[in-house]
């Protein structure tokens, strides 16, 4: 009887990825809801806001830990590790940025979007089922249903965070655009560029000007949350082919061959899994490198 009712409350495939891509959202006046939707506008998602406050805590903690410890004789490993990711950002810095006042201001901006960005792409590399499970556990053992524990531990893969971070660095961008050319300066290249300083065509430039704002804000976000979010779903689809291993254990039908394909597909998607989280790192430092040298440039 036991089996059955398991059975029935087992979730299939398409379930089980939509409970998975669903957060654990929060409405304005800071009521939980119980039932998420993927898409809503007037809910905030908790778990990204939790998991991203925390990775980036423990970013800056071990970027101060590094400083802190710094020794002028033979590095540990440590160490050695924070001054080749240092050189690596100054190596890039100076090949975007020739001014090297700004490049004091932006390379330790940089390093901080990487380090940040990687710990919260490496959230992927944990089991999908680990924490959800354990959330899920927890709300059971208070009285709360556990279908409807929702949570999502990579960040990256929710575009609300990845908007907000490509947000940020445009923000950085109008920033650095009016301390360094002043608000004269700054409009006068908003209305002059790129077709010239005529003034009937002042009101195309800055069309021109608020459409590339735009564009590169929204396709800076959109890449590292398109591809975090693929990586998620393969997850979640290697996962699936564990749990049929774990219904049918007979090496005569599907459902071992499809376990022994979760084995395999599983260690060859996480090693170059891996090779993916760094790289959309380096990508989004190297783009917040250029848009914030560009806001220094004198044009």
């Amino acid at each position: 009887m036991a089996a059955e009712e398991h059975a029935q409350h087992a979730p299939n495939a398409g379930e089980y990825i939509q409970h998975h891509l669903q957060h654990m959202q929060m409405n304005f006046s800071g009521e939980m809801v119980k039932q998420a939707k993927i898409v809503d506008f007037s809910l905030f998602n908790l778990d990204s806001l939790i998991y991203s406050s925390i990775l980036g805590l423990i970013g800056c903690f071990l970027l101060w830990r590094a400083a802190r410890a710094v020794t002028s004789g033979v590095p540990g490993r440590f160490q050695a590790a924070v001054e080749i990711l240092v050189e690596m950002v100054e190596t890039q810095a100076k090949g975007v940025i020739h001014n090297a006042t700004s490049r004091k201001v932006i390379s330790p901006l940089a390093l901080t979007v990487f380090v940040w960005i990687f710990l919260m792409n490496f959230m992927d590399m944990l089991p999908v089922d680990l924490l959800p499970k354990l959330w899920g556990d927890y709300n059971a053992s208070i009285g709360h249903d556990p279908h409807h524990a929702f949570m999502r531990v990579v960040p990256t893969a929710d575009l609300s965070t990845t908007l907000g971070l490509s947000t940020s660095v445009l923000l950085m961008c109008f920033f650095y655009s009016v301390k360094i050319k002043g608000i004269g300066g700054w409009t006068h290249e908003l209305l002059a560029a790129p077709f010239g300083d005529k003034w009937f065509l002042y009101p195309i430039n800055f069309l021109m000007q608020l459409i590339e704002f735009a564009a590169k804000t929204v396709s800076h976000g959109m890449r590292l949350f398109g591809n975090m979010f693929a990586g998620e779903l393969v997850f979640m689809l290697i996962a699936l082919m564990g749990g049929v291993w774990a219904w049918d254990l007979n090496p005569l039908t599907g459902g071992f061959w499809l376990g022994f394909g979760h084995l395999v597909a599983g260690t060859v998607w996480t090693l170059f899994h891996i090779l993916i989280i760094t790289l959309q790192a380096f990508i989004f430092m190297m783009l917040t490198l250029i848009y914030t040298g560009q806001a220094h440039d004198h044009h």
